[in-house]
């Protein structure tokens, strides 16, 4: 007497639900290595823009202390006696920003 193997039928429904399952399992770590990428990415840039910032920040500051040089007292003065000018202090005016 030989057994006979009856052959599973999988109804429309578990096929389905394998499929899904199939789907998941191969779409869940490409999305999840694709959304890293991408994070790293924003990252990077996000580091290029902070040393940007931070490069301006230090030339502003150079900047403001050659105009802070260029506007002392003794500047002006060493500039008007080249000139033959003379320093009256009733004829300044400070403007304030």
């Amino acid at each position: 007497m030989k057994k006979k193997h009856k052959k599973l039928k999988l109804l429309k429904g578990e096929k389905f639900m394998y499929l899904l399952l199939v789907f998941l399992i191969i779409s869940i770590p490409t999305v999840n290595v694709f959304s890293k990428a991408l994070l790293s990415e924003t990252n990077i840039k996000n580091e290029k823009l902070k040393s940007k910032i931070e490069k301006q920040e230090s030339t502003n500051e150079s900047l403001e202390m050659q105009i802070n040089e260029l506007v002392s007292m003794e500047n002006i003065q060493k500039i008007a006696d080249q000139y033959g000018l003379s320093y009256i202090s009733d004829n300044i005016v400070n403007i304030a920003e």
